[in-house]
C-alpha cells in the first residue's frame, strides 16, 4: 500500500480523490477537537483503500476540501467504510449538510458476526490482524501545527488497517448470510436527521422530566435558547447550562431573576447579568408543548408484576444463550425494554418481525407461551421445546 505525505495542497487532494473514486470502497477517519467549541474543529481527515492512503490537513492555508466532500457525499458508487463512525459522519454533515452514502461501519458489522457490543478499534485490529496499535498519540492536540511524523503515521494507520480488515468482515457476513441484518443499522447511521441541528427538537436529547406539557414546553424553549447561546459564543452547549440544570429549570422555574442564584449549576452572576435576563425571558414566554409534539408513550402491556418480571428475566437469559449459540451481539437482536414489553403481552414488536423473529423472536414468543423450557446438557444451558420433551418421554415409556 502506498502511503502519501500529508496533503496540504488542493491539487494533490483533487488527484487523490479522483483515484480513490475508481475503487470499490474508501476507508475514512477523522481527528478533531470539540472540547472548547460548539462545532467540532476538524483537524485531520484520513482516507484510503487497499492500494493507497493519505492524511489530509483541513487547516492548511487555502486548501479546497470540495473534492473530498464530493467523494464522500455525492459518489454513490463507492462504499464509505468507518469504524464507530457516528462522530465522523456528523463532521461531514456539518460541512456539507449531507452524510456519506452508502456507508458501512465495522463496529456495527462486528455485532452480527461476534458477541462484541461495541468493539474498540485497537481490539478490532488485534483480533483480525494480530497487530497491536500504538496508542501513544490518542490524546494528541490535533489542532497544533506542525504535526510530527509519528502523529501522521498513527492517524493514517486508522485507515490502512481498516482497509485490510473490511474485506475480511465482508466475506464473513457473506458466508453467514447476515449482511441483511445490518441494513437498518447502516441506514440509521447515514440518516441526516440524526445530525441536523434543529432547534425545535433539541429538547429531545435531554432526559424529559415527566410528561407535563407545561414542563416540556419550557424544556423545549430552554433547549433551543441554549443552542443559540452556544452557537453565538462558539462554545459547547454544556458550558452554557448542563442538561440536568436545564431539566430542573423546566420543572421548577424561578419566579424572578434573583432566584437564579439558588439554582444548582448556575453561576451567582446570573442573578443580575444579561444571560440571566434572557433565560428569564424564555421561561416567561414559554407555552405548553402541543399535543402533537408530546413524546410517544413506551409500548407496554399489562403491568409486569412479580411473575411478569420473572418471565422477563427468563427472556433475558434466553437472549444470552441464543447470542452465545449463534455468535451475535445480544444488543443487535433486541433490548431489555422490548423483552419486558413481550413479557407484558405486547406483540407488535421489532423482535417479532423479519430476521429477528427467525433467529430469536420465535423462541422468545414460545417461551412466553409455555412451549419452551430451559435444560442443562453437559453442563451447558440450552433451550428445549416442550413438545420434543413429551415426545422423548413417550418414546422412552413405549420402549419400556
Amino acid at each position: 500500500m502506498k502511503i502519501h505525505p500529508l496533503i496540504t495542497d488542493s491539487k494533490d487532494l483533487a488527484m487523490l480523490c479522483k483515484r480513490l473514486a475508481k475503487g470499490e470502497f474508501v476507508c475514512v477517519d477523522t481527528e478533531f477537537m470539540r472540547e472548547n467549541t460548539y462545532y467540532p474543529l476538524l483537524c485531520l481527515v484520513q482516507v484510503g483503500n487497499e492500494e493507497e492512503a493519505a492524511a489530509i490537513d483541513p487547516l492548511a492555508d487555502d486548501i479546497d476540501l470540495d473534492p473530498l466532500w464530493e467523494l464522500l457525499t455525492e459518489n454513490d458508487e463507492i462504499l464509505k467504510v468507518f469504524h464507530a463512525g457516528g462522530q465522523d459522519v456528523e463532521i461531514v454533515y456539518n460541512f456539507t449538510g449531507k452524510t456519506p452514502y452508502p456507508i458501512f461501519d465495522t463496529q456495527i458489522a462486528m455485532m452480527a458476526i461476534s458477541q462484541s457490543e461495541q468493539i474498540g478499534y485497537a481490539n478490532l485490529v488485534e483480533s483480525w490482524l494480530g497487530t497491536t496499535v500504538d496508542k501513544g498519540a490518542r490524546f494528541t492536540d490535533w489542532s497544533r501545527r506542525p504535526l510530527t511524523d509519528r502523529q501522521i503515521e498513527y492517524a493514517i494507520g486508522d485507515v490502512t488497517y481498516l482497509a485490510q480488515i473490511f474485506p475480511k468482515i465482508l466475506n464473513k457476513l457473506i458466508k453467514t448470510d447476515r449482511g441483511h441484518w445490518l441494513n437498518a443499522e447502516m441506514e440509521k447511521l447515514a440518516d441526516p436527521e440524526n445530525y441536523a441541528n434543529d432547534l425545535e427538537v433539541a429538547w429531545r436529547r435531554i432526559r424529559a422530566p415527566g410528561r407535563n406539557p407545561q414542563v416540556l414546553g419550557r424544556l423545549k424553549d430552554l433547549a433551543a435558547w441554549r443552542e443559540t447561546e452556544a452557537q453565538d459564543k462558539n462554545i459547547p452547549r454544556g458550558r452554557i447550562i448542563r442538561d440536568e440544570t436545564l431539566a430542573d429549570l423546566a420543572s421548577h422555574p424561578p419566579k424572578k431573576q434573583s432566584d437564579l442564584s439558588k439554582v444548582r449549576g448556575l453561576s451567582q452572576a446570573w442573578k443580575e447579568n444579561d444571560i440571566g435576563k434572557r433565560l428569564m425571558r424564555v421561561l416567561k414566554n414559554a407555552e405548553p408543548l402541543p399535543a402533537e409534539e408530546m413524546p410517544s408513550k413506551p409500548k407496554r402491556g399489562a403491568p409486569l408484576g412479580k411473575e411478569g418480571a420473572l418471565v422477563a428475566d427468563l427472556l433475558k437469559l434466553l437472549l444470552k444463550i441464543r447470542a452465545r449459540e449463534i455468535e451475535v451481539a445480544s444488543r443487535l437482536l433486541t433490548k431489555s425494554d422490548e423483552l419486558e414489553a413481550l413479557a407484558a403481552g405486547v406483540r407488535k414488536l421489532q423482535i417479532l418481525e423479519g430476521w429477528r423473529f427467525e433467529v430469536f423472536g420465535k423462541d422468545a414468543l414460545e417461551l412466553v407461551e409455555g412451549k419452551l423450557a430451559f435444560a442443562v446438557e453437559k453442563g451447558r444451558l440450552k433451550m428445549t421445546h416442550i413438545d420434543d420433551v413429551k415426545a422423548e418421554m413417550a418414546e422412552a415409556a413405549a420402549a419400556e
